[in-house]
């Protein structure tokens, strides 16, 4: 994920329903019930709701859907809820794709409290598909196509360890949260530390690394954890969180950060303190804006993840079960069908492999 934020709804408001964004593209009218075949002339009803329309990492899911939907003869409906954690209106929007007969519903959970709605879908016969972040369970949906974050963080730590060359590590952890547990948050952060050569003992939550130890990756060093500070994935949030762990230690040297507005904002925070040029900030996105961070000398190194891929491999793939074909599996080890990541950096590394910020400035959400 970019990531955005996603804290779980803690109530479902009875009203306020009806205002949910949504859009028919290509006709609302879909041939064969759900369940049932259909022809390869007739249209599939597919829905596409995301956290929100506010956020461009969304926004390019529906770009991609939409032009993608007239060649697999898709008439695509979109949907939004109206700000991060509005699952209300993912709730209608799903609702609304059982009435309407769609075949499938491609969605980024704004919390578990859609999980019950989603369930009525699928025994509606309705193929659904999560895109962007696994849902808890991962069951809840029929298939999730995401970036393997895991991976994803694997890629900046092992970047960063070779780009220290046996150097000392002074490490920032800039998460997401520190009130609850997210997958996404504790993937990227423990596959940063797994690329680094640091070891986690307890999978399940952030900051259970020993403080001070040895990494291995690269040519291996002394480090120093200096702590974990929440971000909410926000830029504000990544100021503060740099600013406190700072005033733990001025001798940062490595910043790990959740998503690239958190990377800025403790990039300001270290300009404001005259340590902008001292420090190796990575962190994980690859959106347009994030690209021209590395480009600039911001962000020295980030891994790009693919939206809009996620959204139209999800879309064809549900025109592709309505007309009788085989249904995705999940990738190898996973519990999910992984998009891809790929490290952006101008700074390669041997060992690593990577794109210049030229070169992902023409991918950066698969655009």
């Amino acid at each position: 994920m970019p990531f955005t934020l996603n804290r779980r709804s803690k109530l479902l408001a009875a009203a306020s329903l009806a205002a949910v964004a949504v859009t028919a593209l290509a006709g609302c009218s879909t041939a064969g019930s759900a369940g049932s075949t259909v022809g390869p002339n007739d249209k599939v009803g597919v829905t596409l709701i995301v956290k929100t329309t506010t956020n461009p990492y969304f926004v390019s899911m529906e770009e991609a859907a939409k032009a993608d939907a007239a060649k697999a003869n898709v008439s695509l409906t979109l949907a939004a809820g109206k700000k991060d954690g509005d699952t209300d209106s993912q709730i209608q929007a799903i609702e609304n794709a059982i009435s309407r007969g769609d075949r499938g519903i491609l969605i980024t959970p704004n919390g578990t409290a859609v999980n019950n709605e989603i369930a009525k879908a699928r025994k509606a016969g309705l193929y659904v598909i999560a895109l962007d972040t696994v849902p808890d369970p991962a069951k809840t949906v029929d298939i999730t196509f995401a970036t393997d974050n895991f991976a994803a963080g694997e890629l900046i730590g092992k970047w960063t360890a070779a780009k220290l060359d046996g150097k000392k590590a002074t490490i920032a952890m800039l998460d997401l949260f520190s009130d609850q547990i997210v997958s996404v948050d504790t993937n990227r952060d423990q596959g940063f530390l797994k690329g680094m050569g640091i070891t986690v003992p307890d999978k399940s939550k952030n900051g259970t690394e020993a403080k001070t130890g040895t990494y291995t990756g690269g040519k291996g060093g002394e480090y120093t954890v200096v702590g974990h500070q929440p971000t909410q994935g926000a830029e504000d949030g990544g100021r503060a969180a740099m600013e406190t762990l700072l005033s733990k230690n001025s001798d940062i040297n490595v910043v790990y950060t959740i998503n690239e507005p958190a990377a800025y904002g403790a990039y300001q925070a270290l300009k404001a303190a005259g340590k902008e040029k001292d420090v190796l900030i990575v962190s994980i996105d690859g959106g347009c804006a994030g690209v021209g961070y590395v480009k600039d000398g911001i962000i020295a190194a980030t891994s790009q993840q693919f939206p809009s891929k996620m959204a139209a491999l999800g879309m064809e793939a549900i025109a592709k079960i309505a007309r009788g074909g085989e249904a995705p599996e999940p990738s190898d080890g996973l519990d999910f069908f992984s998009t891809g990541q790929t490290l952006v950096t101008d700074q390669a590394q041997p060992g690593v492999d990577s794109v210049s910020s030229s070169e992902a400035a023409g991918t950066c959400w698969g655009k």
